[in-house]
């Protein structure tokens, strides 16, 4: 890129997109169409992969590549993984795209294998990795506190890890499975991150639905390589992507802020097949920290329920992952919390445990449903946050029907207590 292209970029990156296109006339000399496309890619993962945005000299694509990779954060959590499991020679990103997913696993092995069937996103992944080659930064960002609650904690270092492991390349253009078809080298690590679009450019969630169709690939991959990390859909639903796939190892549902972001499958050969003994990872990352809890379909089979009689002194709210996973019975066994109800996953104690992975609040008070019950409970309540577990009324309607604003400080949970109790749960957040 020439130097006065550069330096505009650089100059107008903060610059509203669509109102710098309508002035490209005051610009002759710059070539408006290509600044515009690096600046809305910068202005789309300053957040997002900000090791990246920091690097001037990477080179972004058109919007696609730029809305479907992989965070910063969860691309660590995944160099966590690999880091973790198996050796560490030899690792190829079956679907490379944009390279956010393979450039941070790359860290972990000897020599790295990206390939993408698109010619421009392969040449671009060439550049760019060349370009954070070349800069020294902290890879891992200015506090890696929480990155030391992931898996390859051991393989982070105690403070920053700067780039200045060599890392061999090779870039393919080529589609994945004429690759994996022709190539007889064996991997230590896949990693594969299916198109989840259909020919209209419509979002997919089903495994059969995505391209390439990993069932369809499982035994050639796992023939292939020691293990493969397989990327899913959030909305894929756990138990149907465990009953479609026969090698899962352990599964990794990753959210971020209590946001559900992505769902790992990690594939061995000599994985079990009994999806109930599958490890399921529920991970939620914070500014400050990483929530986990591990369990597996069976504990959670075999755990009882244990209802509370009543509403204690701290109110819990697992976190997306969890609920997302079903972990609910051994949840409450492992933190010495008491359940609501089967299907409120809400859980109450006396004693506060600061160590669940959710939001915790403090209880000042409950109440049934009767008018004049409601009047006295909400006297002093102008407004609240209202959250709905297993009852039958919306949000909305709810704040319609109690003349509450929302926002404020205090949080209200309708909700349904053992055996069939409806009841409203007044609450503070526990800092």
């Amino acid at each position: 890129m020439e130097e006065k292209l550069k330096q505009f970029i650089q100059e107008h990156r903060e610059d509203d997109v669509r109102q710098l296109a309508l002035q490209a006339g005051r610009y002759p000399d710059i070539d408006m169409p290509t600044a515009l496309t690096q600046i809305a890619g910068w202005q789309s993962i300053r957040h997002k992969v900000p090791s990246w945005a920091a690097c001037d000299d990477i080179i972004y694509p058109t919007h696609l590549p730029l809305e479907q990779c992989s965070s910063e954060v969860t691309a660590i959590y995944k160099y966590g993984i690999v880091s973790k499991l198996g050796e560490h020679v030899s690792f190829a990103d079956l679907t490379g795209g944009l390279g956010i997913d393979c450039w941070f696993m790359s860290h972990a092995f000897q020599h790295t294998t990206y390939i993408e069937r698109q010619e421009e996103l392969v040449n671009i992944a060439r550049r760019n990795f060349h370009a954070l080659q070349a800069k020294t930064f902290p890879l891992f960002g200015d506090n890696p506190s929480w990155h030391r609650s992931c898996r390859g904690e051991n393989h982070l270092g105690k403070e920053k890890r700067h780039n200045t492991i060599e890392t061999g390349f090779d870039y393919v253009h080529n589609d994945s499975i004429t690759w994996l078809t022709e190539n007889q080298e064996h991997f230590n690590w896949f990693f594969i991150d299916p198109a989840r679009r259909d020919s209209h450019g419509g979002k997919t969630v089903a495994i059969s639905d995505c391209e390439p169709d990993v069932a369809k690939l499982e035994e050639m991959l796992v023939e292939k390589a020691g293990r493969v990390m397989v990327k899913l859909s959030p909305m894929l639903d756990l138990d149907l992507a465990l009953g479609r796939l026969r090698h899962v190892e352990e599964a990794h549902i990753i959210s971020v802020d209590n946001e559900c972001k992505e769902l790992l499958l990690i594939l061995s050969k000599e994985a079990m097949t009994d999806t109930k003994q599958t490890l399921i990872h529920c991970i939620n990352i914070k500014k400050d920290g990483v929530q986990s809890f591990a369990f597996n379909k069976a504990e959670e089979q075999l755990t009882a329920y244990a209802f509370a009689n009543e509403i204690g002194r701290y109110l819990y709210e697992p976190n997306a992952s969890i609920l997302k996973a079903g972990a609910y019975r051994c949840l409450a066994r492992h933190y010495g919390v008491q359940k609501l109800h089967a299907n409120s996953h809400l859980y109450t104690s006396d004693q506060m445990n600061r160590d669940f992975p959710g939001r915790i609040f403090a209880v000042q008070g409950a109440s049934g449903f009767g008018k004049k019950e409601l009047k006295a409970f909400l006297a002093d309540c102008t407004k609240a946050n209202i959250t709905v577990r297993n009852f039958p009324a919306s949000v909305a309607e709810l704040r319609k029907r109690l003349h509450l604003q929302e926002g404020g400080d205090t949080y209200l949970f309708a909700t349904t207590r053992h055996p069939e109790e409806k009841m409203l749960v007044k609450c503070g957040k526990v800092k």
